[in-house]
């Protein structure tokens, strides 16, 4: 292996900005630098929430310049957010930009989609929670549009990103298990479940495996951004969130849970087979591959989207102070469900927050840092809740939370975590999407270890982590959980 020759571009696409990350890889060495950063802004237009796909695409291209500035690349990998895909007609064109996650169109279409294969047969056979945006429910809210009808294939958001570079498609499987069309057990499509909804599995490009090649580089592509060719791109676990379960930093054999935070918390187990029982259906938990054959066992909560709309409702102030007021706030005073579909859209974030505590008999918030207090406790007891009943209904323990992502960098939150749990935190990294994604890669191209715990231990050599240990008792979370309806 070559003494941190080589570099990578990670391509990390999150909810509200996208960047392009420069890894370099060696023996004991893993450093990120960010090369570019730019906003993700959906768009309103008169048919519904969309994604600006080709300004995202724009900012990929300054970025994969920028990095290319700063060393010769070796590779480039992409990841992003889940579920929302790109319709191409015959010739490989665009027929619009992506509809938003966020978008209403799929409301009531999961009553639909149950008359006719029961909400227990469909978990049974694709294990994934019910979320009203799965990319199974979008497809059937567009059946029978103009679009669908003319659409000869469905790229996921990395996928068209990697057709755009490449010339090439297919759909990468950490990506293609959240659309609810995945059976996780076989690891391939679950046909009987598209047949009987009238969703066509052709209009899919092939599955590929992350670590496996996606194409090189388009001459055109290399031209505007100023690159040497040839340049591969290479397959990553393109869902985000399999990124960053990748780049945990857990010890070989060490019996962790984690959570991933950022918009969105992902917070649940590491698993070798999928949990679908009916049980963990009624729990909301869902079944996403991972990594080297793993499955993610999580719960989705609401996250940090929570705490971004307040600020944004409030002019943007400064978060610092802010945390600083919440933390001397009275705890536990008031607490909402994270996870509840009422926070889903955007907009009146903290007047809901207020009217869900006055709902469940408890006070609103009073000013601002009770608001953010409110919601830093509420995500504590989300996860608590969240990895407690993981490890019931997988039949696993755990001694050890990890927590990657942008709240990492949130002490205030990886504390009451620990409290909330009663477990240690180890926080930490915060760029874990950006390095599982450079990792898949370096893996690819022979500059690491072979297994997931080697990757998992030159992350913890390398990086930066914080510990957090558990205060008191659990008692005070219990009984602010049952003001939600559950312990």
């Amino acid at each position: 292996m070559n003494a941190a020759r080589n570099a990578y571009a990670a391509v990390d696409l999150g909810a509200s900005s996208g960047r392009v990350m420069v890894g370099r890889v060696g023996p004991g060495t893993l450093r990120l630098t960010e090369a570019h950063r730019f906003p993700n802004r959906p768009v309103r237009l008169p048919g519904g929430l969309h994604w600006d796909v080709l300004g995202l695409y724009a900012g990929v291209l300054d970025g994969l310049r920028a990095a290319g500035r700063e060393a010769r690349l070796t590779s480039v990998g992409i990841d992003s957010w889940a579920v929302d895909h790109g319709l191409l007609d015959a010739d490989g064109a665009l027929l619009g930009n992506p509809v938003h996650y966020r978008d209403t169109r799929t409301e009531g279409v999961a009553e639909q989609v149950w008359e006719k294969v029961p909400a227990p047969e469909l978990y049974a056979r694709t294990g994934l929670q019910y979320a009203p945006f799965n990319t199974l429910y979008q497809l059937v809210a567009a059946g029978g549009s103009a679009q669908l009808h003319a659409a000869r294939q469905v790229l996921l958001i990395p996928d068209l990103l990697t057709y755009w570079l490449t010339g090439t498609r297919g759909t990468e499987l950490t990506n293609a298990s959240t659309t609810q069309l995945i059976d996780p057990g076989t690891r391939t499509w679950s046909r009987e479940v598209a047949d009987r909804l009238g969703i066509d599995l052709t209009l899919f490009p092939p599955l590929r495996l992350p670590g496996t090649p996606a194409g090189l580089v388009v001459p055109s592509v290399l031209r505007e951004t100023e690159l040497t060719g040839p340049l591969p791109v290479t397959t990553v676990a393109s869902h985000d969130t399999a990124s960053a379960v990748a780049a945990v930093p857990a010890a070989a054999g060490e019996r962790f849970a984690y959570v991933c935070t950022g918009t969105w918390s992902l917070a649940g187990l590491e698993l070798d087979a999928p949990v679908l029982t009916e049980e963990s259906r009624l729990a909301n938990f869902t079944n996403e591959l991972g990594l080297d054959s793993t499955v993610r066992y999580l719960r989705n909560i609401m996250g940090l989207w929570l705490l971004q709309e307040c600020l944004r409702s409030w002019d943007g102030p400064d978060l610092g102070p802010l945390l600083g007021a919440a933390a001397a706030c009275e705890p536990l005073r008031s607490v909402v469900d994270a996870g509840a579909p009422e926070f889903l859209a955007p907009g009146r974030m903290p007047e809901r927050i207020a009217d869900a505590c006055l709902a469940t008999g408890q006070p609103a918030p009073g000013d601002r840092a009770a608001t953010v207090r409110c919601v830093l406790d509420s995500l504590a007891l989300a996860h608590h809740r969240a990895i407690a009943d993981a490890q019931r209904l997988a039949g696993r323990s755990v001694d050890v939370v990890r927590v990657v992502g942008g709240g990492a960098r949130n002490s205030l939150l990886c504390q009451l975590t620990a409290d909330a749990c009663g477990l240690p935190v180890v926080a930490g990294p915060t760029e874990a999407a950006a390095l599982g994604n450079v990792l898949v890669q370096a893996r690819a191209h022979g500059d690491t270890g072979a297994s997931l715990a080697d990757l998992r231990a030159l992350v913890a050599r390398t990086q930066p982590l914080s510990r957090y240990e558990p205060r008191g008792t659990t008692s005070a979370w219990r009984s602010a959980g049952k003001r939600l309806g559950a312990g």
